[in-house]
C-alpha cells in the first residue's frame, strides 16, 4: 500500500510538473505571438513611407518623409499616455460605466490603463503580467495606421504641426472610440446591435479615411489640381515604383495587423483554452485567415486590372480586397471574399473619380480605398454573415450579425472619422496652422522645410511650377 501511495505521488508531481511546463510554453507563445505582429506592423508603416514618397513630386518627397516618420512617432507616447484608457474606458459609452463581460469602464481603465499609479504595473516592467505590454504595442501599431492612413490623402500641402495634431486626434482619440464601442466584448455597438467587425474595415480603415475627408475639405487641393472649370489634372508622384512597391509592403503588414486580431487561447484573459478567438470571443483559425486574405488580395488585384491596368490602382486594389473583406475573414468562405473582394476592385477607381469631380484633392486616394470600402465591407457582412453570432455567448442570448447593425455600425464609424477631421482642420485652418504658404508650395516643400536633399546629385533647387 505504502508503495503504491509512492508511487501515486510521484505521478501527481510528474503531472503537476508537466502542467505548469505546458502553461508556461503556453504563455511564451501568447507572448511570442503578439511581440511578433508588432514589427509585421512596422512594415505597414515602411509601406506607407515608400508609397507618400514616390507619390509626391520631386520637390515634397522629404518632406512626405518626414510627416509620416513623426506621425508613427507620436502615436507612441500619446497613445500611452491617454489611448489605451479611452479603450478600455468608454465601450458603454459616457460615463464610463462598467459593461457585462465586466473588462471595461473607468474603473477598469483606471488600473489597467494607466502608465502611472495603480496602472503603472500593467503598464511597466512586471514578470507576473507578459500580455499587456505586448497587447499594447499591437494596439499602438492599429493607431499608428490610421495616422499614416491620413497622412497620404494630405500630402505637398499640409504643415506640419498641424498634421501632427490631426494625427493625435485620429491615432490616439478617434479610431480608439470606434474600437471602445464596436471592437471590444463590451462595446454597445456590439451587445446592443451585433455590429462584428472583425478585422477592422470599419473602426480603423473608414475612420480614417473620412477623418482624412474631414480634413481635405478644409485644406483645398494642391496648386493646379484643378481647372477654372472645375475639371482635375493629374499630379504624377515622382517614382512609380517605389509608390508600387511601398503598396505591397502594406500587404505585407496586413499579416501582422489581422494576426494581432487574434486572441490565443490558453491564458487567464484568453477566450478559450483550446482555440484561439476574434475579440469578440467567437471562434476563429489562422487557417481561415489564411485563405481569405490570399483570395481577398488576388479578387481585389484583378477587379482593378480589368478597369484600370494602371498598376497603382492594382496594387490599390489589393489593399481594398482585403479591407472590403476585414469585417468578416473570420467566417467568409475563401470564394466569398474573393467575389467581394473583386467587385470592390472593380467599384475603386470609380468611387475615387466620383470624389475627385467634387473638388476633392486626395493625392493617393485614401479615403476612397480606406473610407468608401471600409464601409463597403461592413455593410457587406450584414448582407453575406447575417445570422452567424456577432459575440460569444449562450445560444439564443449572444447577438448576432445582421445587416441593420452593420449599417448603424457603419454610419457611427463614418460620424467618428469625418466630425474631428473637419471641426480639428476648421480650427487650425482658423489660426494659419493647416496650409503652408503658397510660395511654399509652389517652390516645393523640400526647399523650404528639410534641412536635406532627396536625390542632391539632380540639384539642390526645385522646379516650381505647379504641376510638373
Amino acid at each position: 500500500m505504502e508503495e503504491q501511495i509512492a508511487e501515486l505521488v510521484a505521478q501527481v508531481a510528474a503531472l503537476e510538473a508537466s502542467s505548469a511546463g505546458a502553461a508556461i510554453t503556453n504563455t511564451m507563445f501568447a507572448e511570442t505571438f503578439y511581440y511578433l505582429t508588432i514589427p509585421l506592423m512596422i512594415i505597414i508603416h515602411a509601406g506607407f513611407l515608400a508609397y507618400e514618397m514616390g507619390a509626391s513630386r520631386l520637390k515634397n518627397v522629404l518632406s512626405s518623409g518626414v510627416k509620416n516618420i513623426l506621425a508613427f512617432a507620436f502615436m507612441i507616447p500619446t497613445f500611452y499616455f491617454f489611448g489605451w484608457w479611452v479603450y478600455w474606458a468608454f465601450p458603454t459609452g459616457i460615463p464610463g460605466a462598467a459593461g457585462p463581460a465586466g473588462i471595461s469602464g473607468l474603473e477598469y481603465a483606471n488600473a489597467i490603463a494607466l502608465g502611472w499609479g495603480d496602472g503603472a504595473q500593467y503598464m511597466g516592467p512586471n514578470i507576473a503580467d507578459q500580455a499587456s505590454g505586448v497587447f499594447f504595442g499591437a494596439f499602438a501599431m492599429f493607431a499608428a495606421t490610421t495616422a499614416s492612413i491620413m497622412s497620404g490623402a494630405v500630402i505637398e500641402r499640409i504643415q506640419t504641426v498641424g498634421f501632427i495634431i490631426l494625427a493625435i486626434v485620429l491615432g490616439s482619440f478617434a479610431w480608439v472610440v470606434a474600437a471602445a464601442w464596436g471592437w471590444h466584448a463590451d462595446g454597445w455597438l456590439v451587445t446592443n446591435f451585433g455590429l462584428h467587425d472583425f478585422g477592422a474595415a470599419g473602426l480603423v480603415h473608414a475612420v480614417a479615411g473620412f477623418f482624412a475627408l474631414g480634413v481635405l475639405i478644409n485644406l483645398g487641393p494642391r496648386i493646379g489640381k484643378f481647372n477654372a472649370d472645375g475639371s482635375a489634372n493629374h499630379i504624377p508622384g515622382h517614382n512609380m515604383p517605389l509608390t508600387v512597391t511601398g503598396l505591397m509592403l502594406i500587404i505585407v503588414g496586413f499579416w501582422g495587423f489581422l494576426m494581432a486580431c487574434v486572441i490565443v487561447p490558453g491564458e487567464a484573459w484568453s477566450w478559450f483554452a483550446d482555440k484561439p478567438a476574434t475579440i469578440y470571443g467567437t471562434p476563429i483559425t489562422l487557417s481561415a485567415l489564411s485563405f481569405n486574405i490570399l483570395m481577398a488580395i488576388a479578387g481585389g488585384i484583378i477587379g482593378s486590372w480589368l478597369f484600370t491596368r494602371d498598376p497603382f490602382w492594382m496594387m490599390s486594389g489589393a489593399l481594398a480586397g482585403i479591407i472590403s473583406t476585414a469585417s468578416g475573414l473570420d467566417i467568409y468562405f475563401p470564394a466569398m471574399a474573393f467575389i467581394i473582394a473583386f467587385s470592390a476592385g472593380i467599384i475603386l477607381k470609380p468611387c475615387a473619380d466620383w470624389l475627385e469631380n467634387r473638388g476633392i484633392d486626395d493625392a493617393v486616394g485614401a479615403v476612397t480605398v480606406h473610407g468608401t470600402i471600409g464601409l463597403y465591407g461592413v455593410v457587406m457582412l450584414g448582407i453575406w454573415g447575417s445570422g452567424y453570432p456577432a459575440l460569444q455567448g449562450a445560444a439564443g442570448d449572444a447577438p448576432t450579425i445582421n445587416f441593420v447593425g452593420q449599417v448603424i455600425g457603419a454610419a457611427v464609424f463614418f460620424l467618428i472619422g469625418f466630425v474631428p477631421g473637419y471641426v480639428v482642420s476648421y480650427v487650425l485652418k482658423m489660426f494659419g496652422m493647416l496650409r503652408i504658404p503658397e510660395g511654399a508650395e509652389i517652390a516645393g516643400m523640400d526647399l523650404v522645410k528639410v534641412p536635406a536633399h532627396g536625390y542632391p546629385e539632380w540639384g539642390n533647387k526645385a522646379p516650381i511650377t505647379a504641376a510638373e
